[in-house]
């Protein structure tokens, strides 16, 4: 976690890539890679079968969130939001926070610290 070196991990460099094939779904369950982490960001893919969750919490940091496929329902501070491929909101640090996969969801998570 305290590396700054910026490298990224999980995925291929030098190759053109199609993001959202970069993780699968798996029946009931939350997937996440890892692509990059450090103090400052972290850069991670999800993938949500349908009906599988991560529940309320908050973060330190601002999480932005970009539907990669299918649709999610973003949570935050009460209020719902229904994401769709190529549609992104951010989740502001020190806000409760929640994500549900309505469908199949796919996401990249990109948290700044």
């Amino acid at each position: 976690m305290n590396d700054m070196s910026g490298k990224m991990k999980n995925i291929s460099k030098a190759e053109v890539l199609v993001l959202k094939d970069q993780i699968a779904c798996q029946e009931g369950q939350v997937v996440s890679r890892t692509l990059a982490q450090n103090k400052a960001l972290s850069v991670t893919l999800f993938s949500f079968a349908k009906g599988e969750e991560i529940s309320a919490h908050e973060s330190g940091g601002d999480a932005f969130v970009i539907c990669l496929e299918g649709v999610g329902r973003i949570t935050i501070d009460g209020a719902d939001y229904f994401l769709h491929e190529g549609e992104s909101i951010v989740m502001p640090a020190g806000h409760p926070h929640a994500v549900y996969g309505e469908e199949a969801f796919k996401m990249l998570l990109v948290v700044v610290f």
